[in-house]
């Protein structure tokens, strides 16, 4: 049986990504792997951004419920698909490209949830596109 990894951030690309995943799967009899990885901000603690005390925590759980949100949205439960859900901290695209080291198929959309929105693509499909070590699809945004 084969993987797919697909990258979830919220996104709308995201949940597009998902979507042609578990289609790929169905297709494959493949398991998809659906990651999301957490980070903290350059400067996030020195910066005095942060006006309450953060734990390093609070952001794995807001990553980990996004996570089953787009998931259940999605729904992976009753999708006939084995689907791992998986939360890592690290830059999204280093994760993601860890995580396809052992996968047949990387998915992802073309833009997250990153600041410029007028871009083709966005910076992590970019770098998973150029370093990838399987095939990648980069799903497109729906207009």
């Amino acid at each position: 049986m084969g993987v797919i990894v697909v990258g979830i951030d919220g996104s709308e690309g995201s949940a597009h990504a998902l979507r042609f995943a578990l289609e790929e799967a169905r297709a494959r009899a493949a398991t998809v792997r659906a990651v999301s990885a957490w980070h903290l901000p350059v400067g996030f603690l020195e910066g005095g951004w942060a006006t309450d005390p953060v734990s390093l925590g609070d952001f794995e759980k807001l990553a980990r419920s996004t996570l089953e949100r787009v998931l259940e949205e999605a729904g992976t439960a009753d999708s006939g698909v084995e689907v791992v859900p998986v939360v890592r901290e690290g830059q999204p695209a280093d994760v993601l490209l860890d995580e396809a080291r052992q996968a047949d198929l990387l998915v992802i959309g073309s833009r997250g949830l990153g600041g410029f929105r007028g871009m083709l693509l966005g910076s992590v499909s970019q770098q998973c596109a150029q370093h990838a070590p399987c095939p990648v699809v980069i799903v497109p945004h729906e207009t």
